[in-house]
């Protein structure tokens, strides 16, 4: 098995496979069932929030009815918990029988129906991070196999495995996928087994990979994720871009843990990040405003550019994260006046236009990117002063005069 797959390894490399799948242009967009859902099999006690095809199928609906397919949001992705506890007698994987009784092929045939695309979760490991079978000694059949159900985009994990071996398994697997013929974005964990992943074979074997730990329904756990993109650590800005992306995970917009503000701190700053859009929500009953922060056709806009270039943070002003990001058209920025402190009253900020990195010598006109109205003008010379609300953004846009 072991000279198997250096012979394969080598193969990949001589040959000059990498992903090049075409797909992922700009950041994926949809829905995952697994922050707000989890690992919930209970359908005999709690069949409205269990995961099962009857919940892949309404959320589906709902984005179809909704209006959130027709902004972009098109991936319908399961997590972990779908599959059967074991393999079939073929040695291929299966979804639970009684939780999916049309199987995996038949959901994504009603997923496609509705003009969708399917997204389903395995793992590198011997065993999910759930404990259900995993891919390890499995990946050419596995690939095959989601090609034969139609799947449309595979998030692949890194529990219960060897994190030596993912240097070679994940590429392996890219390779597999790419050999069925059928499109399928590939989401990748292998960074998270390494304190210093090695992004440009990441780059050239998936199309987002996840950079940090899990996202959980929080302000804390929100603010880290932001805190290391502000970092840029290991230097990850600069392999997104068209084909790939950074992935700080899902969006938990609509749920428990975020106040209205800081649920547009997530919605501005993943903009920022050129990240991909997967909510986390009960599409049933989720706020209004929730869902209209969600369907912000301006700031899609600008998480969607199609320059793709990931945002940084340039400095720090009276404790006010100055983020920005170049998009189209060419000279335009997306800035993120950024306040991570949650106490007290708004702070009050002066930016520079240097302080923003801008230096277009005719000015710009500045929108406000959430509610798409005009602010004013801004010349090199100048500075912009404004209240930044407590754990929250300000975010507009500079367009060159």
């Amino acid at each position: 098995m072991i000279c198997t797959v250096i012979i394969l390894v080598v193969c990949i490399c001589s040959t000059g496979y990498a992903l090049n799948n075409g797909l992922a242009l700009t950041p994926p967009m949809g829905w995952l069932h697994w922050e707000r859902f989890r690992c919930n099999t209970d359908c005999v006690n709690d069949p409205d929030f269990c995961v099962r095809e009857q919940l892949i199928m309404q959320m589906a609906d709902r984005m179809v009815s909704d209006g959130y397919k027709d902004l972009g949001y098109e991936y319908v992705n399961i997590d972990d918990c779908w599959l059967a506890r074991e393999r079939d007698a073929q040695g291929r994987l299966q979804a639970d029988p009684d939780r999916f009784p049309s199987g995996m092929s038949g959901l994504a045939k009603y997923i496609h129906s509705k003009g969708l695309k399917l997204g389903i979760y395995e793992d590198f490991g011997t065993e999910t991070c759930a404990k259900y079978p995993g891919s390890e000694f499995y990946l050419s059949v596995d690939a095959q196999t989601f090609a034969d159900w139609g799947i449309d985009y595979v998030k692949f994990d890194v529990c219960n495995s060897d994190s030596g071996d993912s240097n070679f398994g994940f590429p392996i697997m890219g390779f597999f996928l790419n050999q069925t013929g059928r499109p399928m974005i590939f989401s990748c964990e292998w960074p998270l087994v390494s304190a210093k992943p090695n992004f440009t074979a990441v780059r050239d074997t998936c199309n987002l990979w996840r950079t940090s730990h899990d996202m959980e329904d929080s302000w804390e756990m929100l603010s880290y994720v932001i805190e290391f993109y502000g970092n840029d650590t290991n230097g990850l800005s600069a392999y997104a871009g068209p084909g790939g992306w950074n992935d700080p995970d899902e969006l938990i917009i609509g749920n428990f843990g975020l106040s209205y503000e800081q649920e547009r701190v997530q919605m501005a700053m993943w903009a920022i990040f050129a990240a991909p859009l997967l909510m986390s929500v009960d599409l049933r009953d989720i706020r209004p405003a929730s869902k209209a922060l969600l369907q912000n056709k301006n700031v899609l806009r600008i998480n969607q550019d199609p320059m793709g270039i990931q945002g940084k943070r340039r400095t720090i002003v009276s404790n006010i994260e100055v983020w920005t990001r170049p998009i189209s058209p060419e000279g335009t920025v997306a800035v993120a006046l950024l306040n991570v402190v949650g106490k007290g009253m708004p702070t009050r900020v002066t930016v520079s236009a240097k302080q923003m990195g801008l230096s277009n010598t005719n000015g710009y006109n500045l929108t406000e990117v959430f509610d798409g109205q005009p602010i004013g003008t801004l010349t090199p010379q100048e500075s912009y002063t404004v209240k930044v609300n407590p754990s929250g953004v300000y975010f507009f846009t500079a367009n060159p005069l």
